[in-house]
């Protein structure tokens, strides 16, 4: 074990776990990187230290800067965590409809938190157009753009990729994960290509995003909604556009809240909704190729405590008609 100097260095080398129940019942070696255990508890640590870098680097950000984003949650969390350190301020524009838990974090953390109204990315007053609009008018602000700003996808290109190809000692069939803006699939999708074109590349799409049909056909459609918390598009993020795509698989929000309880019980994994979802594509490409002893892998992006007021309410899961049941080979 390697001992960090700072939050900042603390980011990354996650470890590689192996999730014991999903490959005994399909015959394949299922496996989740633990990004939960980065310090901000996420992937999205990962991109916040590309964003905050590489704005040092052009030397945007200075000491007393102010670093402003448009988040469903996790990338604000990111860089409130990584921030204080480097004497930066946060101010974070998000929906208003995620986890509590979210913007409990937030505060605790010292963030600025701006909470809007929902409203299709079309709206002017999208949280993503507000954070941008708020980074214009707050002098001294760098607006880390994450969708756009491919400093998330290439810290995942130096760091997410290589790190699997070591762990796995170059001995990888399947990586499979859904995608939100789109860097962690971009980077990683990328490297892993370049270091074998046999690894095949597989996204999983909730209800509502239009990612599945844009890999099917070209067309960003898509029908329906889903409770999992940012993942999901339906325009080309400049940090998707880098991803090298094999095939796409839609999960259904049932699916998703089945394999969340299934974790917790069967492998004391309690993971939040992208988690799971990468879980179930994961499965589900174990089953396809069920007894084949193919090595799969997806990200476990965040814990499930994140998501408690939702997730463990009887009265959420019943509004939304949830009935969690055994996951079966």
């Amino acid at each position: 074990m390697r001992i960090a100097g700072s939050i900042w260095d603390a980011v990354g080398n996650t470890p590689l776990i192996r999730i014991r129940s999903l490959s005994e019942l399909s015959g394949c070696d299922i496996y989740g990187k633990a990004e939960f255990l980065n310090p901000g508890g996420s992937i999205k640590d990962r991109a916040a230290k590309g964003i905050i870098a590489k704005a040092e680097k052009r030397g945007e950000l200075k000491p007393g800067g102010i670093i402003v984003e448009g988040t469903a949650g996790n990338t604000g969390i990111g860089l409130a965590t990584l921030a204080p350190e480097r004497g930066y301020r946060v101010i974070i524009s998000m929906p208003n409809n995620q986890a509590k838990e979210k913007y409990q974090m937030l505060a605790a953390l010292g963030a600025e938190v701006r909470a809007v109204a929902p409203c299709p990315f079309a709206n002017p007053d999208h949280f993503y157009h507000q954070a941008r609009r708020i980074a214009e008018q707050t002098p001294n602000a760098v607006w880390a753009d994450q969708f756009e700003n491919e400093a998330n996808a290439h810290i995942h290109y130096v760091t997410t990729g290589p790190e699997l190809m070591e762990q796995l000692e170059g001995q990888l069939d399947i990586l499979t994960l859904a995608a939100g803006t789109g860097g962690t699939i971009g980077g990683t999708s990328a490297y892993l290509k370049e270091q074998d074109s046999r690894i095949q590349v597989i996204v999983a799409d909730p209800e509502g995003s239009g990612i599945h049909d844009y890999v099917k056909t070209g067309a960003w459609t898509g029908d329906g909604s889903s409770v999992t918390e940012g993942i999901g598009i339906k325009r080309l993020t400049a940090n998707f556009g880098r991803a090298k795509i094999d095939d796409a698989i839609r999960i259904s929000d049932e699916a998703m809240i089945d394999m969340i309880f299934h974790l917790a019980q069967k492998d004391a994994l309690f993971l939040g909704t992208s988690s799971a979802l990468n879980l179930c594509a994961a499965f589900r490409l174990g089953m396809a190729n069920r007894g084949s002893g193919k090595k799969i892998v997806t990200f476990l992006c965040d814990h499930g405590s994140r998501y408690a007021s939702k997730l463990l309410e009887k009265d959420w899961l019943e509004e939304k008609g949830f009935r969690p049941k055994a996951i079966q080979a």
